[in-house]
């Protein structure tokens, strides 16, 4: 019996990449990966959601709130969890050793990265959040509890894990970088341009001949 070969794109994405990925309190794992053309369908999916949510932000210890963090982490669950679904087998194939595919990762991210986390966090925050005073701003309330710092940190390990994931993806997609984009332009740097006024950064100091 003939195995069916799996469909592979042409120009847009690599045929093969070394899938890399860093899992907290565990190491990394990594394998070649040589996506079909539903896995870079599902990796583009997947990088969207990643790169909209706050689950890839960092949170400083003076923004944020953690109970937003945990809520876009839990339907980051759910949204996997359906993307897997609706792709089915095609995305999960058989493979030889040393090679992963987009279940592969997706799955070790959902039960070795979040589930963990969301397990251990998310009914302690909840705790807190039931003995919260009437008419106290849940935020104040949020940053004085004494476990908000450790909570900061593991999201923060959770982060680098999908940070990882979502460059994973990225290069299987063959999309540009969608998280680290450039600033945009202020109303002042708009004005500069038109008037023909240099802008603070674009001054240069004059050379030894004064030009």
């Amino acid at each position: 019996m003939r195995r069916r070969q799996r469909k592979r794109r042409g120009p847009g994405g690599p045929s093969q990449i070394t899938a890399k990925l860093t899992i907290p309190f565990v190491g990394e794992i990594s394998g070649t990966w040589e996506p079909a053309d539903a896995e870079r369908s599902a990796a583009w999916e997947l990088y969207l959601e990643l790169v909209t949510r706050v689950s890839i932000e960092e949170l400083s210890a003076d923004e944020g709130f953690l109970r937003e963090a945990l809520t876009s982490l839990y339907t980051f669950f759910g949204t996997t969890r359906e993307i897997l679904r609706r792709y089915g087998p095609e995305i999960a194939p058989r493979l030889a050793p040393g090679h992963v595919s987009f279940a592969v990762l997706a799955v070790t991210v959902l039960n070795r990265v979040l589930r963990p986390l969301l397990a251990s966090w998310h009914p302690r925050l909840a705790a807190y959040e039931s003995q919260r005073p009437a008419g106290r701003d849940p935020v104040a309330w949020e940053r004085e509890w004494e476990h908000s710092d450790e909570l900061r940190g593991a999201i923060a390990e959770v982060r680098g894990a999908l940070m990882s994931l979502a460059q994973t993806l990225q290069e299987v997609a063959g999309v540009s970088d969608l998280i680290d984009l450039p600033a945009p332009r202020t109303p002042d740097d708009a004005t500069a341009g038109r008037t023909g006024t240099p802008s603070p950064d674009d001054r240069r100091s004059p050379d030894a001949s004064g030009r």
